[in-house]
C-alpha cells in the first residue's frame, strides 16, 4: 500500500464521518452519555460551542477523563499565568467535576467534540485555537486531520501507546504514517512509548516521565476527613479503589475471610465509575455485608463492613483513610490504574498482575519496595492481611513508595520545554495585543 493509498482511506474517513453523522453521530452520542456525559450539555458533543470565545492567544487542551484532566494541570496553570486562554475539553462528567473544582471560571470547560467532521469542524471554526495540546492514549483521526488542514500545530503530551494500540497500528503503517506525521511533537511518558511512536512515524519525540507525578496532591475536605477518622476509630482499613466490574465482589471476599479474625475491619471500595454504585451495593448486600455509602454522608456504625465511595472528586479523602491500597483494572481487568495517587499519599500499593498500561511506573514501585503484585483473589487476602499485621513493613512500603515517586518528578519541567517554541510566539502574541488572556 502507498502513502497515497492511505491519504486517500483517511479521506474516505472523512467523507464517511460527515456521510454518517446523522446515523453514526446521533448514536455514538447517545453511548456516551450512559453515565459519563452531562445530557444538557450534549450539543457539544455536535461541536456547538456553550460559551464565546475570549479575545486574545488561545490554547485547545484536551484531557479524555479525570486521569489525565489531574496531569495536565500544571500545564494549564502554566498558561493561564502566561495570561493564554484555555479551552479544556474532556469526555466525561467526573473529569468536567474535577476540572470545576481545580481550574474553576479561569478556563472554559467544554465537552470534546465526537470524532466526525461536522463536530469537529464546527468546534475548531468557533474556538479558533493557536495551539492544540492533547493528553490522551486514544489517537482520533478526524481531529488530528482537520487541526492539519488548518495548520494548527497540535502536541500530544504524556503520550503513551499501550501493546494493544501498537499492535493495532502496526499492521496499518501507511495509515499510521499519515496521521503521526501531522503532529509537531511528541512528548512520551517513557522510553518504550517513545519508540513506540517513532516506529509509526511521528517526528520529533522526546521522552518526559509522567506529568502525573508532577501534579499536586489530591485535595481533602479536612473536616470531612476528621469527621470519617473519628467514626473509624482504631478499626483497621483497607481500601480497593477505581475497581472495575468483578474487583468489588474480589474485594468483599477478602473481607469476609478477614473478618474472621478481624471481626472490625472496615473495607473502603471506591469503583472507577461512581454510577455503578447501586448494583455494587445490592451485589455487597446479597454477601450479607452492611454497606455504608459516603453519598448518603450517614454514620459509619459498629455494624458497617463496607464504606462505598461513591462519590465524585473524593480520592484524596478515601485514600488518606487508609495505609492499604489495592489499585483496580488489574485483578479481573486489564491495563491496571495509575498507582501514582496512593504511593504520593502514603499507602502500601497492591495491584493485581495486569499493569501494562502504566508499566513503568509500577516497575520503579516494585524496585523499590513500595507495591506488590497479587495473583487472585486469595493472595490479595494473603497480602492485606499480612500489611495490617505488620506495622513496620507497612511503612517500610509507604516510605519506599513515596522514593519512587520523588524519583519520578521532573515530567513538567520537561514537557514544558518541549513546549516553549509553540507557546512562547502566544505569549509575545497576548502581550502585543494586550490581551485578558489566561483570566489568572
Amino acid at each position: 500500500m502507498s502513502e497515497r493509498w492511505a491519504r486517500a482511506i483517511l479521506a474516505t474517513y472523512r467523507w464517511t464521518g460527515a456521510a454518517a453523522y446523522p446515523l453514526i453521530g446521533g448514536y455514538i452520542a447517545w453511548r456516551v452519555s450512559k453515565g459519563k456525559e452531562d445530557r444538557i450539555r450534549r450539543h457539544e458533543r455536535y461541536g456547538k460551542p456553550s460559551r464565546e470565545r475570549p479575545s486574545g492567544p488561545l490554547v485547545w487542551m484536551h484531557a479524555a477523563s479525570v486521569g489525565e484532566t489531574i496531569a495536565v494541570l500544571g500545564l494549564v496553570e502554566h498558561l493561564l499565568t502566561s495570561r493564554i486562554n484555555v479551552v479544556l475539553t474532556t469526555g466525561t462528567v467526573t473529569s468536567a467535576s474535577v476540572a470545576e473544582e481545580r481550574l474553576g471560571d479561569r478556563v472554559v470547560h467544554q465537552y470534546v467534540p465526537l470524532d466526525l467532521k461536522p463536530a469537529v469542524s464546527r468546534f475548531l471554526s468557533h474556538w479558533s485555537p493557536d495551539l492544540a495540546i492533547m493528553a490522551e492514549s486514544e489517537i482520533w483521526p478526524v481531529t488530528i486531520l482537520e487541526l492539519g488542514v488548518r495548520h494548527v500545530p497540535q502536541v500530544l503530551v504524556n503520550g503513551r501507546m499501550s501493546d494493544r494500540s501498537f499492535a493495532r497500528w502496526r499492521r496499518r503503517p501507511y495509515l499510521a504514517e499519515a496521521l503521526f506525521e501531522n503532529l509537531a511533537h511528541v512528548v512520551a511518558q517513557s522510553e518504550i512509548d517513545g519508540e513506540r511512536f517513532r516506529a509509526l512515524g511521528a517526528r520529533p519525540v522526546t521522552v518526559s516521565g509522567n506529568l502525573k507525578v508532577d501534579t499536586p496532591m489530591p485535595p481533602v475536605d479536612a473536616d470531612m476527613l476528621a469527621r470519617l477518622k473519628g467514626m473509624l476509630g482504631t478499626r483497621p482499613v483497607w481500601a480497593a479503589v477505581s475497581t472495575h466490574p468483578g474487583e468489588e465482589e474480589a474485594a468483599a471476599d477478602v473481607h469476609k475471610m478477614l473478618r474472621r479474625r478481624r471481626p472490625d475491619l472496615i473495607t473502603i471500595i471506591v469503583p472507577r465509575h461512581p454510577e455503578r454504585a447501586p448494583a455494587i451495593k445490592a451485589a455487597l448486600a446479597e454477601k450479607g455485608l452492611s454497606v455504608a455509602c459516603r453519598s448518603d454522608n450517614g454514620a459509619i456504625t459498629a455494624q458497617t463492613d463496607i464504606l462505598l465511595g461513591d462519590t465524585i472528586g473524593e480520592m484524596g479523602l478515601y485514600l488518606r483513610l487508609t495505609e492499604i491500597a489495592f489499585m483496580g483494572r488489574s485483578l479481573t481487568g486489564e491495563g491496571g490504574q495509575n498507582p501514582i495517587e496512593p504511593a504520593m499519599l502514603g499507602t502500601a500499593v497492591l495491584s493485581g498482575v495486569h499493569v501494562q498500561n502504566f508499566r513503568d511506573s509500577y516497575a520503579r514501585l516494585l524496585d523499590r519496595g513500595g507495591a506488590r503484585l497479587v495473583r487472585d483473589t486469595q493472595m490479595l487476602a494473603g497480602a492485606v492481611n499480612f500489611l495490617l499485621n505488620n506495622d513496620a513493613m507497612r511503612g517500610a512500603m509507604i516510605a519506599a513508595g513515596r522514593r519512587a515517586v520523588h524519583e519520578m518528578s521532573g515530567a513538567l519541567s520537561h514537557t514544558l520545554v518541549a513546549l516553549e517554541p509553540f507557546v512562547h510566539p502566544l505569549i509575545v502574541k497576548s502581550r502585543l495585543q494586550g490581551s485578558g488572556g489566561g483570566r489568572g
